[in-house]
């Protein structure tokens, strides 16, 4: 379930609402440990901004779990994301 449709569920469904923020952290761990390797041929400026990305990804998770915090910071960081990665449109 993408973290969209998981922010929309009630509070009450916990399992799914759980499973889409595991999901999205899982990602973003698999992302800061590629960028964490030296022989990433990414700039190291980029690798640097996206481990940080993926640490702030890790605790806002954290407080969304908590329910300290909403969704809306988290699915807008993965939009511009993809957004970023998207061909650009001619």
């Amino acid at each position: 379930m993408a973290l969209i449709e998981a922010s929309e569920l009630d509070k009450t469904e916990l399992s799914k609402r759980m499973e889409a923020l595991h999901w999205n952290r899982q990602l973003w761990s698999v992302l800061a440990t590629e960028c964490a390797d030296p022989e990433n041929a990414l700039p190291e400026a980029l690798r640097a901004q996206i481990i940080s990305l993926s640490m702030f990804v890790n605790r806002h998770t954290s407080a969304i779990m908590r329910g300290d915090e909403t969704f809306k910071e988290l699915i807008e960081v993965n939009r511009t994301i993809m957004q970023g990665l998207a061909p650009a449109q001619r």
